[in-house]
C-alpha cells in the first residue's frame, strides 16, 4: 500500500524553527533536572533531551542550550547528576526552567558520593562524570559516565512526560487507542 504525503517542509523551503519544535513536540519524552554542586552551592536546569547512550560502559547524554547560564558552571565540576522527575513534580520542572530565580528554594535534596544533588521524590537518578561534550547547532551533547545510580527500592512513581507541549502522565495514555 502506498501513501500519499502532504507537501512537506524541508530546508530548501525553509521551515520555521517553531514549526521544527512543535513537529518534535509529537515525540514523547520525560522531563529531568541536570544538577550539580559548585562553590556557589546546588545548581541545575530543566532538561527534556536525555537518553542512554550505553551499557559497556555505562553512559548517557543530555543536551542543553549553548548559552546557557547553568552549563558552563556545571562544566567546570566535571560531574552531574541526572533526576528523573515523577508524575507529581510539573512544578520542580517549571521551577528549574526559570531563569534569576532560586532554584532550589523549597527543594528537598540530599548527595550522591560524588555530592551531587538528588531531588527529593524523583522517579530515579543518576551520578556521572562528563565523559564527552560536542557541539551541535545551537546546543551541546554532553556524554556522561555513570558512577552511581539510585536503588531499585527508589523507583516507586511514574514519570512525568512532555508531549505537545504539555505535561502528560501514564494513565492518560491508558485508555485503549483509537
Amino acid at each position: 500500500m502506498t501513501i500519499t504525503l502532504d507537501q512537506p517542509i524541508t530546508r530548501e523551503t525553509a521551515f520555521d524553527p517553531r514549526v521544527f519544535r512543535d513537529t518534535l513536540g509529537h515525540y514523547a519524552s520525560g522531563i529531568t533536572i541536570i544538577s550539580g554542586i559548585d562553590d556557589g552551592g546546588p545548581i541545575g536546569f530543566t532538561c527534556q533531551s536525555f537518553y542512554s547512550v550505553s551499557t559497556e560502559p555505562p553512559l548517557v547524554s543530555f543536551s542543553v542550550m549553548t548559552n546557557s547560564t547553568t552549563y558552563p558552571r556545571l562544566r567546570g565540576t566535571g560531574k552531574f547528576a541526572v533526576n528523573v522527575l515523577a508524575h507529581n513534580q510539573d512544578a520542580v520542572s517549571n521551577q528549574f526552567a526559570r531563569k534569576g530565580t532560586d532554584k532550589w528554594a523549597g527543594i528537598d535534596w540530599s548527595q550522591t558520593e560524588a555530592s551531587n544533588p538528588v531531588i527529593a521524590d524523583t522517579l530515579m537518578w543518576l551520578d556521572c562524570d562528563i565523559w564527552a561534550e560536542h557541539e551541535a547547532g545551537d546546543h551541546y551533547i554532553v556524554i556522561g559516565r555513570v558512577n552511581e545510580m539510585s536503588p531499585a527500592s527508589w523507583h516507586k512513581e511514574e514519570p512525568l512526560l512532555y508531549f505537545k507541549g504539555k505535561y502528560r502522565h501514564l494513565r492518560e495514555l491508558d485508555a485503549p487507542a483509537q
